[in-house]
């Protein structure tokens, strides 16, 4: 008896040519100005339920794409936007006494985008920034940079963390990332600098973040 197996559908990532970066990046105008980030709130408590979805309801996100599923949630848009609104999704779940972390991957220049799923808002009037902003906590944070297709990538890794460190919230080098402290503008405003450092310098990068309070871990 003969089988007909199913006929499978493979990407093609990095196939595409004329890439600047050697990565396969070959993006149009709009594609370049996306910057995307996914991320996932990982609540240590009974009501992580009603916490999570709180502070995505809380949200402002008239200004960006945003997609929730089981595992994450995407926001794609004008830097200064997504910024503003994982920013304030993360000072909306924070809960005193309530351990908490966050995940976050931060990228532009991607091979695989495209122009589809994102609102890029013309101006940089920010939604939440003054609702959130006299709301402070302190944060450990870990991050991890990754430029794309570039042979000199390790001196700009030093510039980004030889930032942090000027501005005192480097806590220190360990294996695979960098320990970060600091109240949770301060770290936001660092994202910041790295991401609009990463745009100016690379066609590609992705830049991981992991933020944690209230931890019950004593170093």
């Amino acid at each position: 008896m003969s089988q007909n197996p199913e006929e499978k559908h493979y990407v093609t990532y990095g196939s595409q040519q004329n890439s600047d970066c050697g990565c396969g990046c070959a993006l149009s105008p709009e594609s370049v100005k996306i910057t995307g980030c996914r991320f996932a709130l990982n609540i240590m408590d009974d009501r992580y339920i009603s916490i999570i979805l709180g502070a995505l309801q809380k949200t402002d996100t008239s200004k960006i794409w945003q997609d929730t599923g089981r595992l994450s949630t995407v926001y794609r848009g004008k830097q200064i936007h997504v910024e503003d609104a994982v920013k304030a999704c993360f000072v909306n779940a924070f809960t005193e006494g309530v351990h908490m972390t966050m995940e976050m991957t931060f990228s532009r220049g991607c091979p695989g985008d495209v122009n589809a799923d994102v609102t890029l808002a013309e101006d940089d009037v920010l939604q939440n920034e003054p609702r959130i902003k006299d709301i402070h906590f302190p944060v450990d944070c870990k991050i991890a940079l990754y430029p794309m297709g570039i042979k000199n990538y390790m001196e700009h890794i030093a510039t980004v963390v030889n930032h942090a460190i000027d501005l005192g919230i480097y806590d220190r080098s360990t294996h695979y990332c960098t320990v970060l402290k600091a109240d949770v503008h301060d770290l936001f405003s660092y994202f910041d600098y790295v991401n609009t450092y990463c745009s100016e310098h690379f066609s590609h990068y992705v830049f991981e973040v992991t933020l944690s309070v209230n931890s019950p871990t004593k170093e």
